[in-house]
């Protein structure tokens, strides 16, 4: 009986002991987790102080980010040590919630070192612009409605003057090193350089926010700071872009690379197999993509034949969409007409949401034309985020420049995906979510965020938009765009194929216009791999969400489906399909117990 009791207390004497040693293991572990998420975002802080300015950080107010090489190895070799710090956080020790965090850090961890610590980020034209675009669009999102404000807009542009100068070297650099933008995309860039080279200053559109004092200045005030504002632009900004002009025209644009594939450059292929990781967070190589490409426009293509059949419509498919690209009726008279029906369409699609979602996002948006300095070269629209602590609301830009190739009957596939339910709401949930501000601010992952604006798409047939066959053929349009995507990108950066090839390849298969084709196919060029996200993203919502449909029945709720969706921000397709499998068990768990 003592040997009994003895062995007894031996037992639970060990059992308390390891208790201790793998709650104290948990412990250490959490605490050295947490330590880190406040290290990382304190880091993420100094990387971006523009967003860590709009976040309400106001030391960071008047700093303009950095495009010197210095930086650029700076941050590269912060990605490596924090990933080495992360990875050495064991997972037994962490809770499931951390341990969520932590393989969501280590992914973005990783493909920020794969993106941004490649030599090739030197790089910095695109068909669009570059830093001097960036400003003029930051300045026009920015609230100006105190002295304060004004005092800020004021340190950005002097701030500016560094980061020219440093985006001057680094593309000299570059130009040393092999490592220089495509020809076949900079067709006209000058031309985004010199709209701001102005003679009256105030025109520039760096002087914009003083067309109206705000009733909380004086006028004294506003009579210095307008002044300080004028002298910086005419004795500084122009001057500085004057620079800017010569050293592309002169140095630049004389030595750009004649080739359109990224492989063409040093290190290019490994560099486009990593691109593509990061763009689609799957280990699909780039003859995988491309496979799947050809197999997407093969179905999409037969389900745009059985629309144009319904239609009506007694001639083949090619003159369908001749007839969709040249039809005055398919098109907005005047940039003011663009913009109205954008923006009826838009409340159109908010009073829809509530029967699709049952969490909506506290943020309003806004619609837009987008800056005529860089729209030439732009495509159809933008999504600029918002953010409820700096007062900015989520803007939908639409591209109002070249009406004749801006098709109205593509307008709900384009707001779906660019607003509502697409990027503005998916993106302002997240910033409203419980979670680190590491996750609600900084990473995001392009084939979620892209991938959720396609599927979102999809939802117009939920809220009766797609009432007609053009405006059907639309969106099929844009679903062929980005299935044509896998084709055309990989294509040109894996396959061999020229600009022309590209431009043919999506002119026989979208009713896309050739003038946005063009712009499309400069963006595959300059922008590698990125276009790749959004297929890929929306073919696992799918999946996920006829698995869902399968398995529940008619116990599946597509508000709550989408919710589940969404609920942990932005994630790399593996975790998201992993969630989505816990949730389906849930439900059946949930209705078996309804039905006991």
């Amino acid at each position: 009986m003592a040997m009994r009791r003895i062995l007894r207390a031996a037992a639970l004497a060990a059992a308390l002991l390891t208790s201790t040693a793998v709650h104290g293991a948990q412990t250490q572990a959490s605490a050295d987790f947490s330590k880190f998420m406040e290290d990382y975002w304190v880091w993420t802080l100094e990387e971006l102080p523009l967003q860590a300015a709009m976040q309400g950080y106001k030391e960071y107010e008047g700093r303009l980010g950095s495009l010197s090489i210095e930086y650029m190895q700076w941050r590269k070799a912060s990605f490596e040590k924090f990933m080495r710090r992360l990875e050495a956080i064991p997972d037994a020790g962490l809770n499931e919630e951390e341990r969520l965090n932590k393989a969501i850090l280590l992914h973005s961890l990783r493909d920020d070192r794969d993106r941004f610590g490649s030599r090739h980020e030197m790089i910095l034209f695109r068909p669009y612009g570059a830093w001097h675009s960036g400003l003029a669009d930051l300045l026009a999102s920015l609230p100006f409605q105190t002295k304060a404000h004004y005092e800020r807009h004021i340190a950005y542009l002097n701030d500016f003057l560094r980061v020219n100068a440093e985006g001057i070297a680094t593309s000299r650099e570059a130009l040393r090193q092999g490592l220089v933008q495509s020809c076949a995309v900079l067709n006209g860039f000058e031309k985004t350089i010199q709209v701001h080279i102005v003679k009256d200053v105030s025109h520039s559109a760096f002087m914009k926010p003083f067309a109206r004092k705000p009733s909380s200045i004086s006028e004294a005030d506003w009579a210095v700071l307008k002044a300080r504002a004028e002298e910086i632009v005419s004795q500084k900004i122009i001057p500085a872009l004057q620079e800017l002009e010569t050293f592309y025209l002169k140095e630049y644009a004389p030595n750009c690379r004649e080739s359109v594939s990224v492989a063409s450059l040093p290190d290019g292929a490994a560099y486009y197999a990593a691109l593509v990781r990061v763009a689609t967070s799957t280990d699909l190589t780039p003859d995988d993509i491309h496979q799947i490409g050809l197999k997407e426009v093969a179905r999409i293509r037969a389900e745009m034949d059985k629309v144009i059949e319904r239609s009506g419509f007694k001639d083949d498919r090619k003159a369908f969409i001749e007839m969709l690209r040249t039809d005055p009726r398919f098109y907005a008279k005047s940039p003011d007409e663009l913009v109205m029906r954008a923006r009826a369409l838009a409340k159109q699609i908010d009073g829809e949401l509530p029967k699709l979602f049952r969490r909506l996002p506290r943020l309003p948006y806004t619609v837009k034309p987008m800056g005529a300095d860089y729209a030439e070269g732009a495509p159809t629209a933008y999504f600029n985020p918002g953010m409820l602590e700096a007062g900015l609301p989520g803007i939908f830009e639409i591209n109002t420049s070249k009406l004749d190739q801006r098709p109205l009957f593509e307008l709900p596939a384009l707001t779906l995906h660019e607003a509502v339910p697409g990027h503005h709401l998916q993106i302002s949930l997240q910033q409203e979510m419980e979670m680190p501000e590491i996750r609600r601010h900084r990473i995001g992952f392009t084939a979620f965020t892209e991938g959720w604006g396609l599927y979102a798409e999809l939802l117009g047939y939920e809220m009766g938009l797609y009432d007609d066959p053009y405006a059907e053929f639309g969106r099929l349009s844009y679903e062929m765009w980005r299935a044509c995507r896998l084709v055309v990108d990989t294509g040109i950066h894996a396959k061999g194929w020229s600009k022309e090839q590209a431009i043919e390849y999506l002119l026989e298969n979208t009713a896309l216009s050739r003038h946005n084709i063009e712009a499309e196919v400069n963006r595959y060029i300059a922008s590698p791999g990125q276009a790749l996200a959004y297929k890929i993203g929306e073919l696992k919502i799918r999946e996920l969400r006829a698995k869902a449909e399968k398995a529940l029945g008619e116990k599946f709720d597509l508000r709550a489906f989408h919710d589940a969706v969404l609920e942990n921000g932005s994630v790399p397709l593996d975790v998201l399909e992993s969630h989505i499998n816990g949730w389906i068990a849930r439900q059946q768990q949930q209705a078996a117990q309804k039905a006991a």
